[in-house]
């Protein structure tokens, strides 16, 4: 076994012992930082010949950039799994990943509350569009500019992906009296869908005074909210999305802020981070924050364990606990 190795990419802050005690089962090597180019004339020199696991995170994306095609062509034939620290995976070619034999876990489950507590205080924010007080307070202009918010008793909440993320933003969502309604590509189990009613996509559109993002980014997903969506949906709708920003044209969410058709939207992310559109940043009706959904110490903790919880599986039992859904079909 000492003659396979693991590599962490990147940092680990939270679970660093937990890292060296695998140190039993395998060589460990490590990239802590770097560029793309060098990472790469590593996997070329050799360097990596005898990895069999790599830890990678959306974090360490910065250093090495996407596990795209390019990636994989360089990568050691010795490569059998990826642990990703991330519940958000589309920086990883998962089908070239399938196709060369490599198996790719990620974090479900551990970023579920952190991430749902945050979509609630974007709602709560974009309904009583907070920002204009907040700002208007530290100005010293007291209330400023603020008008009277909305509240969510009463109010029908879409969900637009239903995953572990979107129920949890469900339960949370009832303690506020809303009325849960979403859409996923298929209706949940009873035991998961609980008492939130499943519709069509135009339905939820058409139906919803809150919509929030909860689902993945993929081909088929992305600017699955467009003009033609924004069009479908009601007056004063508010838009709320802790997922990934290139669900949403930013450019049409600009125009259906400014034209009124959107009443105000809560986002965590963006579709070109760390660039945000200026029609959002500069429209006091959005509550933005820097995609900070599962910034939390006990969230990070628990996506390192589960990171290296899948590495130990992988390596002792040729199984991954939470390997991606695509490589599950």
């Amino acid at each position: 076994m000492a003659s396979q190795a693991a590599l962490l990419i990147g940092p680990i802050t939270h679970a660093r012992k937990e890292w060296e005690d695998l140190s039993s089962l395998l060589t460990l090597k490590e990239f802590p930082t770097g560029t793309r180019e060098e990472f790469i004339q590593n996997c070329k020199d050799g360097k990596y010949d005898d990895v069999v696991v790599i830890y990678r995170s959306n974090t360490s994306n910065k250093y090495t950039g996407p596990f795209d095609a390019e990636m994989l062509s360089v990568l050691p034939s010795s490569l059998k799994y990826i642990c990703h620290n991330g519940a958000g995976y589309d920086n990883i070619d998962i089908s070239g990943c399938s196709q060369k034999g490599i198996s790719v876990s990620s974090t479900p489950v551990a970023v579920n509350n952190a991430t749902a507590d945050v979509g609630i205080f974007l709602m709560i924010g974009a309904l009583r569009q907070a920002h204009v007080p907040l700002s208007s307070l530290r100005a010293g202009q007291w209330l400023g500019n603020t008008t009277l918010g909305r509240d969510p008793q009463n109010k029908v909440l879409g969900i637009l992906g239903m995953g572990g993320i979107g129920r949890e933003m469900a339960n949370r969502a009832k303690a506020f009296g809303m009325k849960i309604q979403y859409h996923n590509r298929s209706r949940l189990s009873p035991e998961l869908e609980g008492d939130a009613t499943y519709v069509s996509f135009d339905e939820l559109l058409a139906t919803s005074d809150v919509l929030s993002l909860n689902l993945a980014l993929n081909a088929s997903t992305r600017h699955i909210i467009g003009e033609s969506e924004f069009k479908k949906m009601k007056d004063g709708i508010v838009i709320v999305n802790t997922a990934r920003g290139a669900l949403i044209d930013e450019k049409a969410l600009v125009a259906a802020l400014e034209s009124g058709k959107v009443l105000s939207a809560g986002l965590d992310v963006y579709e070109n981070e760390p660039a945000v559109e200026a029609g959002l940043v500069n429209n006091p009706r959005v509550m933005l924050l820097p995609h900070i959904g599962t910034m939390t110490y006990e969230t990070q903790k628990e996506m390192e364990i589960l990171v290296l919880n899948n590495l130990r599986s992988a390596i002792t039992k040729g199984e991954m606990i939470t390997q991606v859904p695509e490589q599950k079909k």
